[in-house]
């Protein structure tokens, strides 16, 4: 039972209500309760920290919400700023007593710290979600599971880090669907181009009663996200709508305000500008009751649309305004809406240059001159190159125009020089988020280990506790085994029955988690490699190879991803990874070796089922080992034949020096490594022959008589 008592504090007053702060403890003990979902019915909503406090935005008259499986739920009308406790009676967390309360204290401010830190610092965000998750007990609440990974995919969503955020939220709804969640998850989809999961997801949400306004919005405004993601304007534009009638009902004007813009965006897409503008216009006299910065970013974007629809004079006239506007603010910058990239914001040098723009397209360019030297002098002040650069070429083509030929020229030297500095940059930057995303898929990995660890740790307390009380039963029953010893008996083998299934669930379950741990690993040496050759291409500044060998490799990259977490896949798939990485081995060593796939007559790829990453180490032994080191031109001939109706078998040939050659070759690290990228590839085939019966056979033998060559031949059988 909670009871609600107000203590005097004054909230922060601001121009749309104020802060109202709060605390949530045992009325007991005073012990802080942290999880407590806290709402208002405009929307608003967040959740009791580790001490059991919260801040949220509010009006006088709101009704406020408070919801937790702990308690029941307490409502409250807010009749002033002054500051509100809920204190419940007879709060048990659990009933083992005070230890599972502390853990919950610690693991809520271990996200508390992930949270402060998301957005400037994603290692040590995802160092404090790995305490979370190994702080927990050996039975966490689904509730404490759910936060930590719901948190981690949140992060991954705003470094724009898609498919790690999906794979995350699904875990966390794996183990407690929440609306919030779901919605995230939702979200993470429509980013990731996922548009009929999303939809799917948000679908769920419909036989949701009581859900809080602001997420009803947000699940109307999100099906419109996918609807527009999938080309469908007209549906987009229903959901979009809802969503606002949802919004105006409650009051929401942030929410207004996003989805005035959205429909205004969509009207303009159809052309319809004069729709389009009258919810322009809305949104920017909406934001005006708003912070500074929100009203500035509502105009840029109607600025943007003033010049899609060549009204430039309309354009610069907003443009102006935001200039004086963004520089009375402190930072005199503004970042769109949930972007964490410098490179997105609203700054003074990025709106001169905007403004110089829509001057030379009215062939202005004397009026133009003047902005477009404000915007070099203040990106240079902010260091903002990529501006300094633009407008330091546009200067120059104005002046080569005007027919001031030494100053377009000088200015163009500036150009070439900014250019330099730009690139020089760019390969700093390149270099630090390669490191970054190393330490993330490591961090990820860690993550990812901690929960697996959990699971099995759970699963063994579980067992234990199941044998605990299998052995007290049994040491009851033994006074009626002396009078039943039949019974006694038959009872002791139904035991062991179980036992030994137990033993062999847990072993399954072993074996699972073992072929997906080496089925992720992959040869770190070829990724290495594969950016060292993006490099090399930038560097011949060979862009076009650059981008085409980093878009084949971040394909190869998701199939490896998305195919790690079967068994088995299709071997239609298992040839398409074959002809990908293939292509690029050979991009990298072209003058090295040719190669040929070659499919039999009588194979119905189709029909059999692969092992996936099975085939490919063999390949990249056949390239890196054999013919890497031939002296002139090598071979490499995947063929794949059908001898049996229920056989497939894949031949690898190379004439390249010989295993035995190689091996005299290879430096002692380069030894260590082929072993244990081949003993990862022979413990996945004696677990699967161990789990399917024999389903795999692999042979390799020299392909010539003087030790040259290689010969791999997989024979695979369908079950």
């Amino acid at each position: 039972m909670a009871m609600l008592s107000v203590h005097t504090f004054y909230g922060q007053q601001n121009q749309s209500g104020f802060i109202l702060e709060g605390l949530v403890r045992s009325q007991d003990n005073q012990m802080p309760i942290s999880g407590v979902s806290v709402s208002t019915d405009k929307g608003e909503y967040t959740s009791t920290n580790g001490l059991g406090e919260f801040k949220i935005r509010a009006n006088i008259g709101d009704e406020i919400v408070f919801r937790s499986p702990e308690f029941e739920t307490v409502f409250h009308r807010i009749t002033s700023k002054e500051e509100i406790i809920v204190e419940v009676q007879d709060f048990e967390p659990n009933a083992r007593g005070g230890s599972r309360a502390t853990t919950a204290v610690e693991h809520q401010r271990y996200l508390d710290s992930a949270n402060f830190y998301k957005k400037t610092d994603i290692e040590k965000s995802l160092d404090f979600i790995s305490k979370s998750i190994s702080n927990t007990t050996l039975e966490p609440s689904k509730t404490q599971v759910n936060h930590s990974l719901t948190l981690l995919g949140e992060i991954y969503l705003y470094h724009k880090q898609f498919d790690l955020a999906v794979a995350n939220l699904e875990d966390a709804l794996g183990a407690k669907k929440t609306v919030r969640t779901t919605l995230l998850l939702a979200k993470a989809y429509v980013l990731n181009k996922e548009y009929d999961a999303a939809l799917e997801q948000l679908q769920k949400l419909d036989a949701v009663k009581n859900m809080p306004p602001y997420q009803r919005i947000e699940k109307e405004e999100l099906k419109g996200d996918a609807q527009k993601g999938m080309g469908k304007s007209k549906l987009a534009q229903q959901f979009y709508e809802a969503g606002l009638k949802i919004a105006e009902k409650n009051q929401v004007t942030p929410k207004i305000i996003d989805l005035s813009t959205k429909i205004a965006e969509n009207f303009a897409a159809q052309n319809r500008q004069i729709e389009a503008e009258d919810y322009y216009n809305n949104s920017i006299k909406l934001s005006k009751q708003q912070a500074p910065e929100r009203q500035v970013r509502e105009k840029e974007k109607v600025a943007d649309f003033y010049n899609q629809t060549s009204r430039y004079e309309d354009e610069i006239q907003l443009r102006k305004e935001n200039l004086s506007q963004l520089k009375r603010l402190p930072k005199k910058k503004v970042l769109l809406k949930d972007e964490p990239a410098q490179k997105d914001s609203i700054t003074t040098q990025r709106i001169n240059y905007k403004i110089a723009n829509a001057y030379i397209a009215q062939e202005k360019l004397a009026e133009a001159i003047p902005y477009l030297q404000k915007s070099i002098v203040e990106a240079d002040s902010d260091n903002d190159l990529v501006v300094q650069k633009d407008a330091t070429r546009k200067l120059s083509e104005v002046y080569e125009y005007r027919g001031d030929f030494d100053k377009a020229y000088k200015t163009y030297q500036e150009y070439v020089s900014l250019v330099d500095t730009l690139y020089i940059r760019k390969e700093q930057e390149l270099s630090r988020l390669a490191r970054l995303n190393r330490e993330v898929a490591n961090k990820q990995n860690r993550i990812s280990s901690l929960e697996q660890e959990r699971e099995l740790s759970q699963s063994k307390y579980s067992l234990a506790m199941t044998e605990q009380k299998l052995f007290e039963t049994r040491a009851n029953w033994q006074k009626v085994l002396i009078y039943s010893l039949v019974m006694g008996m038959a009872l002791f083998a139904l035991t062991a029955f179980f036992f030994y299934r137990s033993n062999q669930k847990q072993k399954l379950a072993n074996n699972l988690l073992a072929l997906k741990s080496l089925r992720s690993q992959m040869n770190p040496h070829f990724i290495f490699n594969a950016l060292n050759s993006v490099n090399n291409y930038i560097a011949k500044s060979d862009e076009r190879s650059a981008n085409r060998y980093l878009s084949d490799f971040s394909l190869l990259m998701r199939t490896v991803l998305e195919n790690s977490e079967e068994d088995f896949i299709p071997f239609t798939k298992e040839l398409e990874l074959i002809k990908l990485y293939l292509k690029l081995e050979h991009s990298r060593f072209p003058d090295k070796f040719d190669y040929d796939i070659k499919i039999a007559d009588e194979v119905d790829i189709h029909a059999f089922q692969i092992p996936p990453m099975l085939v490919q180490p063999y390949i990249e032994n056949a390239v890196w080992h054999g013919l890497r080191y031939k002296e002139n031109k090598g071979e490499l001939i995947v063929s794949v034949t059908q001898p049996q109706e229920d056989m497939l078998e894949i031949m690898v040939t190379d004439n390249g020096i010989g295993r035995k050659h190689s091996a005299n070759l290879k430096t002692d690290n380069q030894r260590r490594q082929k072993s244990k990228g081949m003993g990862n590839i022979k413990k996945r085939i004696a677990i699967l022959n161990d789990m399917y019966k024999n389903k795999v056979d692999v042979t390799i033998n020299d392909l010539n008589e003087d030790e040259t060559g290689t010969k791999v031949v997989l024979r695979l059988k369908k079950d």
